[in-house]
């Protein structure tokens, strides 16, 4: 029940319209052709089976676990709450999945975010406050300072995640001169991810790669392999690794 505002009696007849134009058969017609056109297929996993998820519910799973032990039995303010899972749904989604583009210049990669607002997602840098006593933070800082210890833990457990299942498991190279790695830095702030370009590998006794050079925005660096990982969808051949 409202008045007759014109923003409900607009609301009304554009729900009305839109209504109108999923019951036609013309629509219906041109949403299969393009979902046709498009390769759209979807395929759903049993219900009450995360198990089928695979690596989605592993990343979930991770996170859980990281949550309750950040926030353990702290009491949170609906607001801080908020804040705190708004800002943590941020940093899930602005995680690297492979890059936008094959040109050797380009760092930028696909993340989830682009999905839901066609852009990375970004945060302005908060000061680091794992030195101030709990007490004397304000409920501001206090989220803030969840929201950096959180971030440390499921980064760095992601990372090493991410690495193990990229890895040589068989004699085989994952890294090539051209590929998109994420660098691994605890230092970053949330949703910083350092990304670079293989320019060079330098290969071990066993003809495994051990080292490489990476070319970021900021310069070029020489890594360990286990320093470095590739992003989960490969860009090489534009196919998942493996083992996945």
């Amino acid at each position: 029940m409202c008045d007759n505002a014109k923003n409900f009696v607009g609301a009304k007849r554009a729900i009305d319209q839109l209504h109108r134009l999923f019951e036609t058969q013309q629509f219906q017609h041109n949403v299969t052709r393009e979902r046709v056109t498009e390769r759209i297929d979807f395929k759903f996993i049993p219900a009450r089976t995360p198990n089928f998820g695979g690596l989605w519910e592993a990343a979930v799973k991770s996170f859980k676990n990281t949550f309750k032990r950040t926030i353990g039995t702290r009491v949170l303010r609906y607001d801080e709450m908020l804040t705190v899972l708004s800002q943590v749904e941020a940093i899930l989604n602005s995680r690297p999945i492979t890059p936008i583009s094959n040109d050797p210049n380009d760092f930028e990669a696909l993340t989830p975010g682009h999905f839901l607002v066609q852009r990375p997602l970004t945060a302005i840098a908060e000061p680091e406050l794992d030195d101030v006593p709990e007490n004397r933070l304000s409920f501001w800082q206090r989220s803030q300072l969840y929201v950096q210890m959180l971030w440390r833990k499921w980064s760095i457990l992601y990372l090493s995640d991410l690495h193990n299942r990229t890895k040589w498991t068989r004699q085989r190279d994952n890294v090539a001169v051209g590929t998109m790695v994420l660098l691994m830095d605890e230092r970053l702030p949330p949703l910083k991810w350092r990304l670079g370009r293989v320019t060079e590998i330098f290969r071990g006794p066993d003809d495994n790669i051990r080292v490489v050079n990476v070319r970021t925005q900021d310069g070029t660096y020489q890594r360990g392999i286990t320093k470095i990982c590739v992003l989960p969808i490969r860009d090489n051949d534009g196919s998942r690794d493996e083992e996945n």
